[in-house]
């Protein structure tokens, strides 16, 4: 059984222009937002999200300055490595990723940065923020 101390993240290889990687969730509601999914797609995500909604906290609901770009600059959500079922949920936003060509990598880590919101499934933490030279 994994460690509740091993995290697990699906983002963009490369920074956004805010020098952030966007999460899988991110990426794919932005495909959504753009009008570039198929009919099928779109159910799909939708009825992802819908599960996600129902199922996971949105650690807004919890704390609605979890992800204020002031107080918590960079901060990200990593699924806990024993949260299996949203792990496994997560395949069809990777599925609608890749046939758009968007790319998004699987990302572990025991150290995720500090933590600032956690439950049962995931964690929020915020990273030191060293650019690239």
């Amino acid at each position: 059984m994994p460690s509740l101390r091993y995290y697990i993240r699906f983002q963009s290889p490369t920074r956004s222009p805010r020098g952030h990687f966007p999460g899988v969730f991110a990426l794919t509601n932005g495909l959504a937002r753009e009008g570039r999914l198929s009919v099928t797609e779109h159910a799909l995500w939708r009825a992802s999200n819908d599960w996600y909604d129902t199922h996971v906290t949105n650690p807004t609901t919890v704390d609605p300055t979890v992800y204020d770009a002031t107080l918590n600059p960079g901060a990200a959500a990593w699924f806990r490595a024993t949260a299996t079922t949203p792990l496994t949920r997560v395949l069809p936003y990777l599925d609608i990723l890749s046939a758009h060509g968007v790319p998004c990598v699987r990302v572990e880590t025991r150290t995720p940065g500090r933590i600032i919101y956690e439950d049962a499934e995931q964690v929020v933490a915020v990273r030191a923020f060293v650019p690239e030279a």
